[in-house]
This record gives structure tokens, sequence and C-alpha cells, in this order.
């Protein structure tokens, strides 16, 4: 009995003992994010993530989407803002809209509070850095110079997999952004985010993305218009209509077919949306248009 009992013991010791080698081997895998105009048909999308995994096995690597329409570099900005902020601490950002691919455009890497953005110098990552502006945190931008961490040769149509992947390799392996380039001090922007003021107080805004559903999603956020200025009688002036009605969610009761209405969607900012029709469609919007603010 007494040698059954200490066989017993210690297997278990040794159970115990490989189970937490088990658990701490190893480095921690880094997170890496894709986002791209690839789409899924090609080979482009693979590669790039073949780069990524022949340089750190363990690297986790989560697609945002490949179904940004070719060289939209806004729809690119846009989808990288609404979902940036849900990603931890430590991840790594790898953004490819580049119609400039092979141009004299810079490549870069962001640092951005504790994430880590790199791709093309387009614009691409203006909204995130406007946004991480207005809250005080200020980028720190590297042109990516320093050859040894890129992918040889350099291909001048795919710096996605021989530029942005080997360099988001490295980091993930830890590599410091210093090593990877040197500062500069700006970066191409596109069109500000917040809306302007208008001439009779109000607020000349604009569409600033459309999604698959044909929400009309403008520049306008909680700041801009409030609770307060919707209850005293706010109202949307786009593609000619009025809008002044607001809704807590899409199938309220007051909904009817063919109605449009201001709606928060999830990313921050006011939606013009309507009940199961794209609100794109009945208004005839596309992005860029005017949405004016009066009243409230």
């Amino acid at each position: 009995m007494t040698n059954r009992r200490g066989d017993k013991a210690t297997r278990r010791r040794g159970e115990n003992s490989r189970l937490r080698v088990s658990a701490s081997a190893g480095p921690r895998a880094s997170l890496i994010t894709l986002l791209t105009d690839f789409g899924n048909a090609d080979y482009f999308v693979a590669a790039v993530k073949g780069v990524i995994l022949a340089a750190n096995p363990t690297a986790k690597i989560v697609d945002i989407t490949h179904d940004v329409p070719p060289q939209d570099i806004e729809t690119a900005a846009f989808t990288l803002l609404a979902v940036a902020a849900a990603f931890p601490a430590g991840t790594i950002h790898v953004v490819v809209v580049d119609p400039g691919v092979g141009s004299a455009r810079r490549p870069i890497l962001i640092r951005l509070g504790e994430q880590v953005f790199v791709g093309p110098d387009n614009g691409i990552f203006s909204y995130v850095c406007e946004a991480k502006e207005n809250l005080k945190f200020s980028p720190e931008v590297f042109h990516l110079t320093n050859t040894k961490y890129f992918r040889r040769p350099v291909s001048t149509t795919f710096h996605g997999r021989d530029i942005f992947a080997p360099v988001a390799a490295a980091l993930s392996n830890g590599v410091k952004p210093e090593e990877l380039g040197s500062l500069i001090s700006n970066i191409v922007r596109l069109s500000p985010l917040r809306p302007n003021a208008s001439r009779d107080g109000g607020l000349q805004a604009r569409i600033i993305h459309i999604d698959r559903f044909g929400n009309c999603v403008t520049n306008i956020n909680h700041d801009d218009l409030t609770a307060k200025m919707i209850a005293a009688g706010a109202t949307l002036r786009v593609k000619g209509k009025s809008v002044k009605s607001f809704h807590s969610y899409f199938a309220e009761e007051t909904s009817r077919k063919g109605k449009v209405f201001g709606i928060w969607g999830s990313a921050g900012f006011l939606e013009i949306a309507a009940v199961n029709e794209s609100a794109a469609k009945i208004l005839n919007a596309r992005r860029g248009d005017s949405v004016i603010v009066t009243g409230g």
C-alpha cells in the first residue's frame, strides 16, 4: 500500500510539473491584424500571412477585412478607426490599401498609445491618429528605411508582403520601431473628422462611410450633437431632405417603410438609417455628401 501510494504521488507530481512547463513555455504570442483591399480570390493575403508566420510562428493573425473596395483609402481609414479600440494593448495593425505602391509614397510605422500601425503613408491612418490626438495622445511616426528588415527582393507592386509583413513580424519578435526607421513629423491626412460650423450657427458635416446595409455614417459625434440639441428640435438636411426623427434602435414602433432617421451607431458617429432598407438608396446618397445640422 505504501509503495502504491508513493508511486501515485510521484505520478501526480510529474504530471503537475509537465503541466506547469507546458503552460509557461515560449514567448507570449503577438497579435497582428490585417486590413486590406486584397480580397480572398488571389494569393495576396496568404502570402502576407506566410511571411509573418515564417518569421514568427507563434504570431496570432486576425483578419479585420480584405473586402475594402479596391484603392478605397477612406473606407479603410474609417474601418480602422471603428475597430482599433476593440483590440488589446500591444496589437500590431497592418493596413494595406496602397494605390501608390512602388512610388515615392513612404512606408511608415506609427506608435500610437499602446498599439502600433504599419502601412503606406497615404492618409489611411489619419482618422485613428486624429481620434487619439483628441484624447491627448501624440503619434510617433517612423519612416521605414531599414531594408535589413524587408523581404528581398522588394516587389514594386507588393509592399504588403515585402515591407509591411516582415516589419510587423519584426515588431512581434521584439524589434523596436527606432530600429526600423527614422522619426518624421508629419503624415498624409484626409479631411478632418470634425464638422465645421456653418454660417447660421449650425454644423456643416458630411457622410464619411456607407456600410453594407446602406446606413450613412456621418462625422457627427455626441459632442457635436448633444441629446439636449436633439430634444430641442435639431434637424439634419441631406440630399434635399430633412431628417427630424432620431431613434434609439432600428425597429422602433415609429419606423415605417421609406422613412429615414438619425441613430447613434456603434462606432460613435451619428448614422442616417432606414428600417430594413438602404438609407443611401432612399436618399441617393454617397460618401462625401453634405449633412447640415440646424436648430437645437
